[in-house]
């Protein structure tokens, strides 16, 4: 166990690589945390800077305040998203958060910033409060899952269900009911996008009829 006391955002790539053991950060933490991340767990007790877990493919990161642009997200000009493990904010996301996403769970307590799960591949996204726009843009698969206010649904995803539940995990389901979406149909995707009927009433408008039997 490594313990570090103290403000070190301007230290980059703590724990790349790491593949077991845990690392507690009792303060605000740098670009690149978990990069390449296989196993073990990262804890910070604050903020974390961009490129958090880019590239992860095991292991935990939780953050119990907010996390900047480009969580779980590839360079630009490269794709190699998040392959697995899971990520867990207690805050909000800034923008292009898990681009390029091939696996593992992201889970979001707070707010979410445009471009979240941006050319997504497979894995899951909960975020639990409000979401900007063109979330999922150009997905092709996996789930996103909107229990808040979603400033649009893209007119690339179609209307397919409405659901009464939206599974996280194998421990943890989202109580809707939530609209499902399919997309992005620009794409030829199959992803899913839940978003929640009760925080988005104007959605009715413009769904519902498409789901009358």
């Amino acid at each position: 166990t490594i313990t570090i006391n103290g403000d070190v955002s301007k230290v980059k790539r703590i724990g790349m690589g790491m593949e077991k053991g845990e690392i507690v950060i009792n303060g605000n933490s740098g670009m690149h945390l978990g990069e390449k991340m296989e196993g073990g767990e990262i804890t910070v007790k604050g903020n974390a800077e961009g490129w958090t877990g880019s590239a992860m493919k095991g292991g935990v990161i939780e953050i119990h305040g907010d996390a900047s642009d480009y969580l779980a997200s590839p360079y630009r000009g490269t794709d190699v998203g998040m392959l697995g493990g899971e990520i867990v904010v207690d805050g909000k996301v800034g923008s292009d958060c898990a681009c390029y996403m091939k696996g593992g769970i992201i889970k979001i307590k707070g707010g979410a910033g445009p471009f979240l799960g941006y050319h997504m591949i497979k894995g899951t996204i909960y975020v639990e409060k409000e979401c900007k726009s063109r979330v999922g843009a150009s997905m092709t698969g996996g789930k996103i899952i909107v229990a808040g206010a979603l400033e649009e649904v893209m007119p690339t995803f179609t209307v397919d269900a409405i659901k009464k539940k939206a599974k996280v995990d194998d421990n943890e389901k989202a109580t809707g009911p939530f609209y499902v979406f399919v997309g992005d149909l620009a794409e030829h995707g199959k992803g899913k996008l839940f978003v929640s009927k009760e925080a988005n009433p104007q959605l009715g408008a413009i769904y519902d009829k498409y789901l009358e039997e």
